[in-house]
């Protein structure tokens, strides 16, 4: 069932505001698992050396690049057109995200108006549009987010029971690409995938005709991809989920009880949506059971592993949205009611994560571009002094600028005894700054630091002859290392303004 093109420009445009109205960072790795590598890749090509960073995962093999390809190819094409301003740079590939976000919209509505009817298809389509999570999440470039695009995709051509709509080999390629790019993707489609392969009269020409040849395509395409980028066979999605399944490596980044997705994951990221959803779970036929089995699958095979993060059950959100909207179209009286109350109570946390909370690493980024048009940029000297990965970095800056982070790989080694850079810092930041830039020589010309540092290393600051430039507003919940507001200090002999 075609959408009607009224509907696909009216969702066009609302991901079109979404993404001009979130301003905020999320997580680290929808810059650095995506825009960084797009933007080292470009240079790479370009001969460019020492522009650009991969962080350790790279170095690991353990990601691909058929993902920052795409982001690589959008920079290319604005570098031929001579277009390659850092604004652009950074607001392109999120309305590219944007566009895509759109149409798996679309899909969905088109999806639902063939096994129901229109008025639910509505229903689900503007619970989906009502989502603060997912209009927090569906503009970033962020591997969660094209998983989750691509997992509507391949449902819009998943055979559900007693629908004419299923083509298994165009469901199956959207799935293998998606595993391409995050291989957990694997988890949410096992339980469909089995229950196709159940209800399958023709399981060997399943197997034969669609599974295999869509499985060697997109693999091989993948390892062409990392061939030429990484230079040896490699085959990362194995290496992905060695370390973060087999090995639950994850933990280096923090861990949740067992029961997190069931009491705080799900319910957070659904939010007013929780209602309709049971009750959506309760009314729904028989044969939308399977993607109920798909969520508490997914849910329960994460909550084995201990690392746990919102973004990880995003892709089961548009599972949610079916049986959300299922439960607000039989409302019938309270249809309106019900509509008005899920629009406004998704309303607030839209705007307020999307505008306001953690926007400061993202703002910061704009006082380190103005060095880029500064005479002497070469003597330029940028340290991040903030828990690692806080902002982006060369993708928001787009010059060769000289910039350092404090590091924090994970220990791949087995060393008992091992603390990453950034934590041997925050246990002393006094003396490892003055055993670090112990020459006047090598000092940055820059220090960019949240707030909650700067009495601990006010002694430095004096006697280095830093002096603040600029305040940015970062969140109203700080935590530990992360402070209310960050500070951008600047040495004042070195570099005039």
């Amino acid at each position: 069932v075609a959408a009607p093109a009224p509907l696909l420009a009216l969702a066009v445009a609302l991901r079109a505001l979404n993404c001009v109205l979130v301003r905020t960072s999320f997580v680290p790795d929808e810059y650095w698992q995506s825009l960084e590598v797009a933007h080292r890749m470009l240079f790479l090509i370009l001969n460019i050396n020492n522009y650009g960073y991969l962080t350790w995962e790279w170095a690991n093999s353990l990601r691909g690049y058929s993902y920052p390809l795409i982001f690589a190819s959008i920079y290319k094409a604005l570098q031929l057109l001579g277009k390659d301003d850092v604004q652009l740079l950074i607001w392109v590939p999120r309305l590219a995200q944007a566009v895509l976000a759109a149409f798996a919209d679309v899909k969905l509505y088109s999806l639902v108006q063939h096994l129901e009817n229109a008025e639910t298809a509505k229903c689900v389509f503007f619970c989906q549009l009502c989502s603060w999570f997912t209009w927090y999440s569906c503009t970033r470039t962020l591997t969660n987010t094209m998983e989750t695009i691509l997992t509507i995709f391949a449902l819009s051509y998943y055979p559900i029971k007693g629908s004419k709509m299923g083509n298994s080999c165009k469901y199956l390629a959207l799935v293998a690409l998606a595993i391409v790019i995050r291989p957990t993707a694997v988890i949410l489609w096992m339980p469909l995938v089995f229950s196709h392969f159940l209800q399958e009269q023709r399981k060997a020409d399943l197997i034969l005709q669609n599974c295999i040849p869509v499985g060697l395509v997109t693999v091989g395409t993948s390892l062409i991809i990392d061939r030429v980028f990484f230079g040896e066979w490699v085959l990362v999605q194995l290496n992905f989920l060695k370390f973060n399944v087999l090995q639950n490596l994850g933990t280096f980044y923090g861990s949740h009880p067992w029961h997190w997705y069931f009491t705080q994951g799900l319910p957070v990221i659904l939010g007013a949506h929780l209602p309709f959803f049971i009750h959506g779970c309760v009314l729904a036929p028989k044969r939308y059971r399977i993607f109920l089995v798909a969520v508490i699958w997914t849910l329960v095979v994460y909550s084995t592993l201990s690392h746990k993060e919102f973004r990880f059950i995003y892709p089961v959100l548009p599972f949610c949205m079916f049986f959300c909207g299922y439960s607000l179209k039989h409302l019938k009286a309270w249809k309106k009611s019900a509509a008005s109350f899920l629009l406004l109570s998704n309303l607030l946390p839209a705007l307020y994560t999307g505008l306001i909370h953690q926007r400061g690493t993202l703002d910061v980024m704009s006082h380190i571009q103005q060095l880029c048009h500064n005479s002497d940029q070469s003597q330029a000297f940028v340290f991040i002094m903030m828990p690692c990965h806080s902002t982006p970095f060369y993708s928001h800056v787009h010059c060769p600028l000289k910039m350092r982070f404090l590091q924090c790989p994970p220990d791949l080694k087995g060393n008992e005894n091992y603390t990453d850079e950034a934590d041997v810092f925050y246990s002393d930041p006094l003396g490892w700054l003055n055993k670090e830039f112990y020459n006047d020589t090598i000092l940055p010309s820059h220090l960019i630091l949240f707030n909650v540092l700067e009495q601990e290393i006010s002694p430095f600051l004096a006697s280095r002859g830093y002096e603040k430039t600029a305040t940015v507003f970062h969140t109203h919940v700080p935590q530990g290392r992360v402070g209310s507001h960050i500070s951008v200090y600047r040495r004042k002999a070195e570099i005039p303004e």
